[in-house]
């Protein structure tokens, strides 16, 4: 079974574009990628469930009805494309996002972005979501010579209603279209239903088929 790592502290986005393409992922300097994983189930058990890359082919993506409604329904706030700046604000919003996790949760914002974001192990962007002056959303992505690649993305539970984890992604998608990107890459979901479910519902969604080392088309249940 494929479980595979190794760190770096630089790359070259043509090099991660690579990577992308063979099932990798990456948080911060540590790069990895396996086949299989455990769930949790309702019981407490541990049930081994199969890893599944996926991405979307952004020339043939459409938003779905009810994500035109998600970008209206957050119009009025503002939204920042940026090099990544890691502040106080973003570590206050991270500790208030994890509170949502009843187990595994992250203890640090730095367990997905390397501690100098702005060159290790390349230069990482972000998308900010503002409601006046205070940061509500806030998602980080890579960007490469054909690809967008999400690395993490953090919201303010008070602003659950607004769906903002689905609206950074649907942001991202649109920045990315804008720079004219082949790809946007999710991370992984499982075989299972899991708190990933929410990556298999975009539309022009391709898997990464290990046993055939290619991407093909997801059909979604």
């Amino acid at each position: 079974m494929l479980n595979e790592y190794f760190f770096q502290t630089n790359i070259s986005g043509a090099e991660l574009d690579e990577l992308l393409s063979k099932g990798w992922r990456h948080f911060g300097e540590y790069f990895f990628r396996y086949e299989s994983s455990f769930l949790e189930t309702e019981t407490g058990s541990l049930e081994q469930v199969q890893v599944i890359p996926l991405r979307i082919c952004l020339e043939d993506f459409s938003f779905s009805k009810k994500q035109r409604k998600i970008l209206k329904k957050n119009i009025s706030f503002q939204v920042k494309r940026k090099l990544v700046e890691i502040t106080n604000y973003k570590h206050e919003l991270f500790a208030k996002h994890a509170l949502r996790f009843s187990s595994n949760r992250p203890n640090s914002l730095f367990n997905f972005i390397s501690t100098n974001p702005t060159f290790v192990p390349l230069p990482t962007y972000e998308i900010e979501v503002w409601d006046a002056d205070k940061l509500i959303a806030n998602s980080f992505v890579d960007i490469t010579p054909q690809a967008f690649s999400s690395i993490y993305a953090m919201f303010d539970t008070d602003y659950a209603e607004y769906s903002l984890g689905i609206f950074t992604l649907l942001q991202e998608i649109e920045w990315a279209k804008s720079l004219q990107k082949k790809y946007l890459y999710l991370g992984y979901a499982y075989d299972k239903s899991s708190f990933y479910d929410y990556k298999k519902r975009f539309h022009a969604l391709e898997k990464y088929n290990w046993q055939k080392d290619c991407w093909e088309k997801f059909q979604r249940e």
